[in-house]
């Protein structure tokens, strides 16, 4: 059974945090700039402009995108076929990491330890880890930081199946027109369809993960994606929410069976810098 050192992980998760809060990945760069060509807005051009260099600067200097360095969350994929050495548990390795990788990286530290009596923590842990079992013999950490600009605009509703298609097609775009400028623009869209309450919102987030340009396997639903893209660069906020053509970048769904009275829809946004990033051990 291979074996693994929690010390690895933690140094890997340390990694991890300080590379995708400095390092844009390419997809996004490359969304930008195709978005600068068809953005119709000077204004709009000129802010995408503003986008790329900050992204191009803040690799360079390995400075941090945005001050806003977000909830550390992690998606990990747990090989069954390994074994983790060492003292303690694969969260805290995980939560170690994050306090250093934060700390070293001069990343600013956003969580407070009560959501009422609200002391930080003082290294941005607790991370939220979303842990899946595969049959492997590796790990994988996908770290992700979310911005609390972008989190707070997201949104839930478990619609009836009657309203079918075209209720999510308002929901979404309903909460993209409430959210304007506060989240950033342009955005990605994550949508989560399906499921219960909870699974709704993971596929959401989840679904941020994807490569901007991917799209969804099932046609009917690369149909949706692309409706809803068009839909929501309709409403005119832009970049920065100063008007535009370009509101989002990209609308990404992800699908679960659900309850036949049930037809949960979730929506969570990601600003402009999207960042998240993988390593495998």
């Amino acid at each position: 059974m291979k074996k693994i050192p929690l010390k690895e992980i933690t140094d890997r998760v340390k990694w991890l945090c300080q590379q995708a809060n400095c390092v844009l990945g390419e997809d996004i760069i490359a969304a930008l700039e195709r978005s600068r060509v068809t953005e119709e807005s000077p204004t709009g051009r000129e802010i995408l402009d503003q986008l790329l260099e900050n992204a191009r600067l803040a690799k360079e200097e390995g400075a941090p995108l945005c001050q806003d360095t977000g909830v550390a969350v992690f998606f990990v994929e747990l090989g069954t076929g390994l074994e983790l050495e060492g003292e303690g548990t694969l969260e805290e390795a995980i939560n170690r990491g994050v306090a250093q990788g934060y700390a070293e990286g001069y990343l600013r530290k956003s969580i407070v330890a009560d959501p009422l009596r609200r002391r930080n923590t003082g290294d941005n842990t607790p991370a939220v880890i979303h842990l899946t079992l595969v049959p492997e013999d590796k790990l994988t950490l996908t770290f992700a930081p979310k911005g609390g600009g972008s989190e707070n605009m997201s949104r839930l509703a478990m619609l009836k199946p009657a309203d079918g298609i075209e209720g999510v097609k308002r929901f979404v775009v309903e909460t993209v027109e409430i959210a304007g400028a506060n989240p950033c623009p342009p955005i990605i869209v994550g949508v989560g369809l399906g499921g219960t309450f909870e699974i709704s919102a993971y596929l959401a987030k989840k679904s941020l993960l994807r490569r901007v340009g991917s799209k969804n396997l099932d046609p009917f639903y690369q149909k949706l994606e692309e409706e809803l893209l068009e839909l929501v660069n309709k409403t005119g906020i832009g970049p920065q929410g100063l008007g535009g053509t370009t509101t989002a970048l990209a609308v990404h769904i992800e699908t679960h069976p659900c309850h036949i009275a049930s037809l949960p829809v979730a929506v969570n946004i990601q600003c402009h810098s999207a960042r998240h990033l993988s390593a495998t051990l």
